[in-house]
């Protein structure tokens, strides 16, 4: 697989990417805490991947834990035009959600699975409280 440069794509791009990353990690979560039916995994893990979550989590992140950097791509990403639309959110909190899904798929593509390992259950705990 070719390496791509995080740099040069479009926000839109590292949302979608960042999607698929993070709801592995929520998978991940919830089976660590010991449930394996999967109907409730399914609605434990609406909680963590909705847009409400998200955004909440992506917030609170910006207030303490986040680097200059990555605030920088978060409002970057928030204030991108799109033509798609949230189907159960207002379109603020859409925006944030995606602007926290393409910081994951920045860090994701960048390689720093510790970062992004780091602000993952970071978001967790957050989305939890």
């Amino acid at each position: 697989m070719s390496k791509l440069n995080p740099k040069e794509i479009n926000t839109t791009a590292l949302a979608f990417l960042g999607d698929a990353v993070y709801e592995v990690y929520a998978r991940n979560h919830l089976m660590l805490a010991g449930d394996q039916n999967a109907d409730r995994l399914h609605k434990k893990a609406i909680r963590y991947v909705c847009a409400d979550g998200q955004a909440k989590a992506v917030r609170s992140l910006m207030e303490d834990y986040l680097s200059e950097e990555e605030i920088a791509l978060v409002k970057r990403a928030r204030n991108r035009k799109t033509a798609s639309k949230a189907r159960s959110a207002d379109a603020v909190t859409y925006k944030m959600a995606t602007a926290f899904e393409a910081l994951l798929g920045y860090l994701y593509l960048e390689g720093q699975t510790e970062r992004l390992e780091d602000i993952v259950r970071e978001a967790f705990k957050r989305i939890e409280e």
